[in-house]
């Protein structure tokens, strides 16, 4: 599977991996170098780049730089843990419908079908607005606007697996379902399963992002790319670094996400198109 992955990935695929890795340790590892505390006033607001400040201030004199290096972990943190619930359950419900050949199908697809006809960033925006502004709501949110998508992909992929001659070779022995499901099913579905995950993650981190630039998710003072863009937007012509460098953050992180995903996917035969259709 290395092997496969490492020639699957073309000079762009290569760029992409270390822009990805980049960010990420920049996120992770950002605040132990942040040049000065988070929400301390360092000068006259929104001032562009000067000595002690490499990118400027924002609209109240903080230092642009050491929010950036502490606004990360908020955006792939909430991301990631979305995508990770998402699957929790995604998987199961999946599993459970593709396997079960019973009226549980038609019912829990038909209950994905109505959840996939609210449009995401609505469902999310009328969410946090009645239930509160936390990470808590936000994060169960982004979870449950991808879970059906997730559940489709691995419906689709257990309908494929249940008629293969194994399958019916363990059913015959006498395994039980759970049994079946656990030794034979979940095995062969985890690869087009794991090349999807980029794409919910990439979906992730925009919905994240979306709900914080409006005001809906995170609040202030805490430190978040899209927050920051939020915040400073009406500041843009006095000092653009302080729009441009988190906008251009959140940008390559879903453009390098996206771009190992398909590289991820090249590797185990599955084309960008094939995933989407089956999205």
């Amino acid at each position: 599977m290395k092997q496969r992955l490492l020639g699957a990935l073309t000079p762009g695929a290569w760029v992409g991996l270390v822009v990805l890795v980049s960010i990420i340790g920049l996120a992770v590892l950002g605040p132990l170098f942040a040049p000065h505390p988070l929400d301390e006033p360092i000068g006259v607001p929104l001032t562009r780049p000067a000595q002690g400040a490499l990118f400027g201030t924002d609209f109240l004199g903080r230092d642009v730089l050491s929010r950036t290096l502490w606004g990360g972990r908020s955006v792939l943190g909430l991301a990631g843990i979305a995508t990770v619930l998402a699957y929790s359950v995604g998987m199961a419900v999946g599993l459970v419908a593709g396997y079960s050949r019973s009226l549980l199908d038609p019912l829990l697809m038909r209950a994905s079908d109505v959840m996939l006809s609210f449009p995401a960033l609505l469902f999310l925006l009328v969410l946090v607005t009645g239930a509160g502004s936390s990470k808590t709501v936000l994060v169960i949110g982004v979870a449950l606007v991808q879970m059906p998508l997730v559940a489709r992909i691995v419906r689709t992929a257990t309908l494929e697996q249940s008629v293969r001659g194994f399958v019916e070779a363990a059913v015959a022995r006498g395994e039980g379902a759970p049994a079946v499901v656990r030794r034979e099913i979940l095995p062969n579905i985890l690869g087009p399963v794991t090349a999807d995950i980029g794409l919910r993650f990439t979906y992730s981190i925009i919905l994240v992002a979306s709900v914080n630039f409006l005001g809906l998710g995170l609040q202030p003072p805490e430190a978040d790319w899209a927050l920051i863009i939020s915040e400073n937007r009406a500041g843009l012509t006095l000092n653009p670094y302080v729009i441009l460098v988190p906008a251009a953050l959140i940008a390559s992180l879903t453009i390098s996400v996206n771009v190992v995903g398909d590289a991820f996917a090249r590797s185990l035969g599955i084309s960008t198109a094939r995933r989407r259709l089956v999205r």
